[in-house]
């Protein structure tokens, strides 16, 4: 099927969701999967290019651009995991259809994909690690002294913010003061003056 053709069905899935106001979703089918498929990619588009664009609907904890054997350069496609499969309903009912340097992306699930696994031993230390252990950000769990701790912090600064208001407030209520005792002043002074 044509590309374009793809780019309106997926349109026409959503807006007819729209419509209908159904309790399920057109996208529940692809839950079990937080892989999006990519296509129309501009060929000078780099990974970072691509990440840049669709980290904006969630973490991506994997993309591959897919690049021809021989040349090296980009084919035009590529397949993104976000961490949180929410996250991939939001790129397709968004950025399906959109127009990246002049060419119009076409962004859909994928049921099942499985990421390539390459040669691990052409490849450096640092992409081995990345590859077996994943870039996603590690999730530090909180203990109930270190949220008591955060708690307390953040209601002393409510405080201090508080404090200082009430400060502010005081030194304009004086500067008004300040500035009516200085107008009865001259206001006195020109009346005695002209009295004279």
């Amino acid at each position: 099927m044509n590309p374009m053709t793809n780019v309106k069905n997926v349109l026409k899935l959503s807006e007819r969701e729209l419509s209908n106001k159904s309790k399920t979703s057109w996208h529940d089918q692809y839950k079990d999967s937080a892989w999006v498929f990519v296509g129309g990619l501009p060929y000078d588009l780099t990974e970072g290019d691509i990440i840049c664009v669709f980290s904006q609907y969630g973490e991506i904890v994997n993309i591959n651009l897919v690049r021809d054997k021989a040349t090296g350069r980009s084919r035009g496609f590529s397949f993104i995991c976000y961490e949180d499969q929410r996250s991939t309903i939001l790129a397709v009912d968004n950025l399906n259809g959109i127009k990246i340097l002049g060419r119009t992306i076409r962004v859909d699930h994928c049921e099942q994909y499985n990421a390539p696994n390459a040669d691990m031993s052409k490849v450096d230390e640092v992409t081995a690690a990345i590859r077996m252990e994943g870039c996603a950000p590690q999730l530090i769990p909180r203990t109930e002294t270190v949220v008591k701790e955060v708690i307390k912090e953040e209601e002393k600064e409510e405080k201090d913010k508080t404090i200082a208001g009430k400060i502010k407030k005081k030194e304009k209520k004086d500067k008004k003061s300040k500035k009516k005792k200085k107008k009865k002043s001259k206001k006195s002074s020109s009346d005695s003056e002209s009295s004279n």
